[in-house]
């Protein structure tokens, strides 16, 4: 019965989660002709979405009133209504406790609320990245706590979310999805439903071995990351510009992908899954020691940046304690409002740390409140005007968004640490710019 009700788009679907990954997901479930309910404990967030508002920059609150107005998408906390889901998803965060190990609290939790409403007939899908195992292990030992068997009378399944917020290029619909199941019968269910809600799929044969291919994009980019900001740092030393030596290496056809430094690693996978598998790994008793360097790498480099504004403050006469310091852009990434993991915020607890008086200034974030790991970090973006521009003794650029008024920046700031290569373009003031 659960086949024909995907095939014939009649199945009702359920995302736990409805964040960057699952609000996007929900849009394309909908958008193929789905029912879909979004779950979420975060009475905000549906009440938003259930009068048309978006909470997401680059979701326009049409989107959101369009899926209304069709019936087929609406937002509740009322888990009690997953008992009604033929499909359900869950997309829940999946972060680092504060040893760097797997926090799959939410995970587990989740699994939880879907057992106690479980019922014959249903597929389960875990997105949320995670180390190899965490399915079969973890999701299915929960809801195998009802008595239920899976493979019978219910379908467990894993497909990594492979979302990139704000890229243009690629979409939820368009990014080929990775689909396995945790048994042969699951699997299938689960390839025959993302097969008529999205372009391309990529089957597997178990659902370890996709948890393992997240795990393993991500750690590429990481480690690669590590590389370009490690040779930033030697390059440096010899007075090479790391961005000149990118930009002429990409132009070979083969054999080189171009990977860019920065103020270290943010967003919800990357600076994460290399921590999952290493946690992983170390219960087959192997050593990680490639992905835990990089790692290293990566997390060091707020300290350079601090340490190239303290050089660079000394030489303008001023010492870090007290010095008057504005961080443009606190998200992780460009042109979105997500602070998850950023290095901004680690910027700004070490500069605060030091004494120095810093300010912050990000479109797309009003305000930074207090989170587990920053839990006294409260603060509001500034504005930026001419005056208060003149007024910092150095300006980081952490976070490169495409709106930001660069010409204003660079001709009113005295000192600017450029992280991001944003003031490239800038020759005539390259006697303030830091690139870092």
């Amino acid at each position: 019965m659960l086949e024909d009700k995907i095939l014939s788009k009649k199945a009702c679907i359920g995302v736990i989660g409805i964040g960057y990954v699952g609000l996007p997901l929900s849009i394309t479930i909908s958008n193929a002709g789905f029912q879909v309910m979004g779950f979420d404990i975060d009475h905000v967030k549906t009440e938003m979405l259930n009068k048309g508002e978006s909470y997401i920059e680059y979701i326009p609150d049409d989107t959101i009133k369009n899926r209304l107005d069709t019936g087929l998408f609406s937002a509740t906390n009322d888990f009690d209504l997953l008992r009604e889901m033929d499909v359900i998803v869950i997309c829940v965060p999946t972060p680092l406790d504060s040893n760097n190990e797997p926090e799959l609290k939410y995970v587990v939790d989740t699994a939880v609320s879907i057992r106690d409403r479980l019922r014959k007939d249903q597929l389960v899908i875990l997105e949320s990245t995670t180390y190899p195992g965490t399915t079969d292990e973890v999701v299915k030992s929960i809801l195998d706590e009802t008595g239920l068997v899976c493979g019978d009378d219910y379908y467990l399944a894993y497909s990594p979310e492979r979302e990139d917020p704000a890229n243009k290029d690629y979409s939820t619909y368009s990014i080929p999805k990775i689909v396995a199941g945790v048994n042969e019968k699951s699997g299938k269910l689960a390839k025959q439903f993302y097969s008529i809600i999205l372009d391309k799929i990529v089957p597997l044969e178990n659902a370890r071995e996709a948890e393992a291919a997240k795990i393993l994009e991500n750690v590429y980019r990481a480690i690669n990351i590590a590389l370009v900001n490690e040779l930033k740092i030697i390059f440096d030393k010899m007075g090479i510009d790391i961005w000149k030596v990118i930009s002429a290496a990409k132009t070979k056809p083969f054999g080189f992908q171009a990977f860019y430094p920065g103020p270290g690693l943010g967003g919800h996978c990357v600076p994460i899954d290399p921590f999952y598998l290493a946690w992983k790994a170390k219960q087959y008793g192997v050593p990680t020691r490639f992905i835990e360097l990089a790692g290293e790498i990566n997390h060091s480099m707020p300290d350079y940046i601090i340490d190239k504004t303290s050089e660079n403050l000394s030489k303008n006469g001023k010492q870090i304690n007290g010095a008057k310091i504005l961080v443009i852009g606190v998200a992780y990434k460009k042109d979105v409002g997500d602070i998850r993991e950023s290095p901004a915020l680690v910027i700004i607890d070490k500069l605060i740390k030091k004494e120095a008086e810093v300010f912050y200034h990000d479109p797309y974030i009003v305000e930074v409140k207090p989170t587990r790991r920053f839990p006294q970090m409260k603060m509001k973006s500034s504005e930026l005007n001419d005056r208060f521009l003149e007024s910092m003794d150095a300006v980081i650029i952490v976070t490169d968004h495409t709106n930001l008024n660069y010409k204003q920046i660079v001709e009113k700031s005295r000192l600017i640490v450029d992280t991001r290569n944003a003031f490239s373009a800038f020759k005539d003031y390259e006697y303030k710019i830091v690139k870092a």
